[in-house]
């Protein structure tokens, strides 16, 4: 081989591994977003699901893609749908499942059977039931008593029995159903109602409070052998980032904590246990979020899909993707493992995601069935789209 080519090569070769190192030391990564995606409309109509289905003609479909009477057919299927009845038949005359509001998901909570009615509740919404059904509407009247300061010590929950002999400990739990029944209240379509603006705003200033505080930057403290939430700290939680989410006109209101709270979430997530002292009680956070919660691999792989794509699709509503280095990383990993129409087709997929964290349990999967590999593809094909209108990138439909 001649000197010269050697030369080349070798010259080809160091400026290569000069520029992975330049790449390594500055923090680059070489997942980068697009700006582009394409959406297989026709794909999802056929391989999804009633909710599937719905959604992509509502939440997807640019104006035209299906009638109205498409979409009306597509509603009264969700209604009439497994996913949706199995949650409906559960659901009591008061309007609310189970015993609890949180369930599991609530402070303390041990494995209780039943998700919490504000988990079930903000399934039906997100598989697509329609916010007039009687199903909601039901729900709807109890989360509006928990925005009215009901001193009634049944809308207490889970909490009730803890509560009886500690005022401190009833304060804050009914704070924190406040938070959740906002949330859950504002996706379920109320995001205008005068008492979700009122509850919203008192939620945002406080948590704009903690941001604003040293307590952001070191939020834990030790007692004795225990490492413990500041008492003082009002961190943001899956609640209010998805209350936020639902709530445009409290964005635009509240630009300033928007970005702040934009650029604290974009923080690598605390990885020390910790508890919260509340009165005399000490309970293990569910719904707190201390900064990213995703857990990924340094080839942008989640090691849990269904929470970061619910995460990431929070992060694209508040528009605050962009802060978030980690979350933009997975994101871009998901998007690249998507065939040359928009489907997400990773390799040896075997069976559909499935999450170890209770704040995905309502948003993911909206499909039950997973026997074909359609099936297994769908949720996370659909989620990736949505992500891309909220993130406006430059849509092609198939």
């Amino acid at each position: 081989m001649p000197v010269s080519l050697l030369v080349a090569k070798a010259t080809r070769g160091y400026l290569c591994a000069l520029f992975g190192c330049v790449l390594f030391i500055a923090g680059r990564d070489p997942l980068e977003l697009p700006n582009e995606h394409r959406v297989p409309l026709t794909w999802l109509v056929e391989h999804g699901c009633e909710s599937v289905r719905l959604r992509t003609y509502r939440d997807l479909a640019p104006s035209g893609f299906a009638s109205p009477e498409s979409i009306q057919e597509a509603s009264d299927a969700v209604a009439a749908s497994k996913l949706v009845t199995a949650i409906t038949k559960k659901q009591k005359p008061t309007g609310l499942w189970g015993k609890t509001l949180l369930g599991p998901a609530a402070p303390g909570g041990r494995g209780e059977k039943d998700m919490g009615a504000l988990a079930e509740y903000r399934r039906l919404i997100e598989l697509g039931l329609d916010s007039s059904a009687r199903q909601i509407k039901l729900a709807d009247r109890v989360f509006f008593r928990l925005l009215s300061r009901d001193p009634d010590p049944q809308l207490l929950f889970e909490f009730r029995t803890i509560a009886k002999t500690d005022p401190t400990i009833e304060g804050w739990a009914r704070e924190r159903i406040r938070e959740a029944a906002t949330a859950a209240l504002a996706e379920g379509g109320h995001s205008d109602d005068p008492r979700i603006r009122g509850s919203a705003h008192k939620i945002a200033s406080s948590i704009s409070q903690f941001l604003r505080s040293p307590l952001a930057d070191k939020p834990l403290v030790k007692a004795g052998q225990k490492t413990l939430l500041h008492p003082d700290a009002r961190p943001p939680t899956w609640y209010s980032v998805g209350m936020l989410a639902a709530m445009p006109s409290l964005r635009r209101e509240r630009a300033g904590f928007t970005e702040r709270l934009g650029a604290y979430l974009a923080k690598p997530g605390l990885k020390k246990d910790f508890a919260m002292r509340i009165g005399r009680r000490i309970l293990k956070p569910k719904a707190l979020l201390m900064g990213d919660p995703i857990r990924a691999d340094r080839q942008g792989s989640p090691k849990d899909i269904p929470l970061a794509l619910h995460y990431i699709e929070l992060l694209s509503r508040i528009g605050a993707l962009h802060t978030a280095p980690n979350a933009s990383k997975v994101l871009a990993r998901l998007v690249k493992d998507c065939d040359e129409n928009g489907v997400w087709h990773p390799k040896n997929l075997r069976s559909r995601p499935k999450s170890s964290s209770l704040m995905a349990y309502h948003a993911f999967p909206l499909c039950s069935d997973a026997s074909t590999l359609e099936s297994r593809q769908v949720d996370v094909t659909f989620r990736l789209a949505l992500i891309a209108k909220h993130l406006g990138w430059d849509l092609t439909y198939r």
